[in-house]
């Protein structure tokens, strides 16, 4: 007799006893549901290094279920009678076991939450949804902090949850007298520095396994599976993380937002990919950050910028796209409607930053954050990219990504197609902030200091079109004084040359996009 049929979705790996649908478990009386469908292969183009983690860590979480105890339902994708969905394997689950009831915690992707309200209605066996409490800020305590609001920032969300979680804090103060030190976490990196070495996981049996499989089934799907490196099980995960806080850590501040040919890595952690399958714990992160701080071993900017990421951003891009859907994925406030270019799935393109950050994406699945933010992201705005295009590409490629912390980063700070939910400006920038940043530019093909002439830099002539084709919508924004000033300054052919030149890009790349948007345009 089976009294619950639990199941347990592939970025829920956590130990039984922090994941809500397990903790009060009976592994003699309950059977776990765990499966890998085509749904979940196909509903974005994933990365082939992605779904051979998720399923590898998948396979080792239920071998772990099983070695404590617990009876598992594991169906494998080349199942044949696997039904290809989660809500047609928790049917054909509930048919051959008959529970008394269904229990999941609940998914972090409303598509999911949909297909679990339509299984409610239809399953024979009442289905159970209990809260996902493995987050540091829950749905409903989000939602109370926003009510309200007129701006919805991060920082001010950041500082509540300092307070709440007791991080970083001398009594009721911030530590080192300031909330945020991220002025302190822009600089360059310099000639001659090298960043530690790294510690790259090496494939253990069950995952090499698992790349094999991959391989086969996906043999021309996009990424690399040669230079696999990402941790499938706890063990592996807490040594990442023991090596970035030993290692890694006393560096991460200064150069967060820095970019070098040639190293994928620099100072960031790497860690997101396992903490959110749930292999690690975003609190007991954090303590052991300020734990390296309080102990000397680390910066104070170093320590804030790690423990914001995870205590203050993820925790915010989790309660915005909760807030905000199922709309939030249809916003487009600046109207764009272009096609993603090819070179996004290729790295075929004499632009170094983006080339570079394409074939990092390919060969690791991964980029850090000011990659994403400032070269693809970036670019695909000033393009004019449609969202959902540049959102689906990001929800595939890297390793991290799933929807809940996709798309605010994609329609909130890539795109702002939210305009302005998330964040209270765009991140726009012509090719002076790559250069300012990244030694990319030294290599070349393009003149980064060039707006005009076929070997100008694409990002120049594109940021003043894109300020100047969206001008209606934004030069009323205080953080966009400076940059509508400064295109003010140019006379009127320099502006009709700049669009012209524009133009030529977006049709030259493939995007093509509605260019009718030109009566945005200011006049001078």
């Amino acid at each position: 007799m089976v009294r619950r049929l639990i199941l347990v979705l592939g970025d829920q790996l956590s130990p039984p006893h922090r994941l809500s649908s397990l903790r009060d478990a009976d592994p003699e009386g309950d059977v776990v549901l765990m499966a890998e469908v085509a749904e979940e292969m196909s509903y974005a183009p994933h990365h082939r290094q992605k779904v051979a983690m998720v399923f590898a860590a998948m396979r080792q979480h239920a071998d772990r279920l099983r070695e404590g105890g617990f009876r598992v339902r594991y169906v494998r994708h080349d199942d044949p009678r696997n039904a290809g969905s989660l809500t047609g394997e928790v049917r054909r689950a509930a048919q051959d076991l008959a529970p008394h009831e269904v229990w999941v915690t609940r998914s972090g992707e409303w598509r999911l939450e949909q297909g679990f309200d339509d299984l409610a209605l239809t399953l024979a066996q009442p289905l159970q949804r209990l809260a996902d409490d493995r987050y540091l800020c829950d749905l409903a305590t989000f939602a109370r902090w926003a009510a309200g609001r007129r701006e919805l920032r991060m920082e001010f969300f950041y500082r509540d949850m300092r307070r709440r979680h007791g991080l970083l804090m001398t009594a009721d103060q911030p530590a080192g007298g300031r909330w945020n030190f991220d002025a302190e976490n822009r600089r360059r990196l310099p000639k001659g520095v090298r960043p530690p070495a790294r510690r790259i996981i090496a494939p253990n049996p069950v995952t090499q396994g698992v790349i094999a499989e991959i391989a086969a089934l996906r043999p021309k799907g996009f990424g690399d599976l040669s230079a696999f490196g990402w941790a499938t099980n706890a063990e592996e995960a807490e040594a990442l993380a023991d090596h970035f806080f030993a290692d890694i850590l006393p560096g991460f501040g200064d150069h967060q937002d820095a970019m070098a040919a040639g190293e994928p890595w620099l100072w960031h952690g790497r860690l997101s990919a396992a903490l959110n399958l749930g292999l690690l714990d975003p609190l007991d992160l954090c303590r052991r950050a300020e734990a390296e701080w309080r102990s000397g071993r680390a910066p104070l900017n170093a320590v804030e910028g790690f423990i914001r990421q995870i205590l203050g951003w993820r925790e915010f891009v989790r309660g915005i796209y909760w807030l905000k859907m199922p709309g939030y994925l249809a916003t487009n406030a600046l109207n764009a409607t272009g096609h993603l270019p090819d070179f996004y799935w290729t790295g075929k393109t004499d632009m170094a930053c983006v080339r570079a950050v394409v074939e990092e994406t390919q060969a690791h699945a991964y980029a850090h954050h000011i990659q994403r933010l400032m070269v693809t992201g970036n670019l695909a705005m000033l393009l004019g990219v449609a969202p959902a295009e540049i959102n689906a590409w990001y929800l595939g490629v890297y390793a991290d990504a799933y929807e809940w912390v996709e798309a605010p980063n994609t329609h909130g700070m890539a795109t702002y197609a939210d305009g302005g939910i998330v964040g209270s400006k765009p991140y726009a920038a012509s090719g002076a902030y790559i250069s300012r940043m990244s030694d990319y530019c030294s290599g070349c093909a393009y003149d980064v200091k060039a707006r005009l002439g076929d070997v100008a830099c694409p990002f120049n002539s594109l940021y003043w079109d894109f300020l100047d084709r969206n001008a209606a919508r934004l030069a009323a924004n205080p953080r966009m004084a400076l940059p509508y000033k400064n295109l003010a300054r140019l006379d009127d052919a320099e502006r009709r040359a700049i669009a012209s030149r524009a133009k030529h890009l977006r049709r030259r790349f493939g995007v093509t996009p509605d260019d009718d948007q030109a009566e945005g345009r200011v006049s001078t």
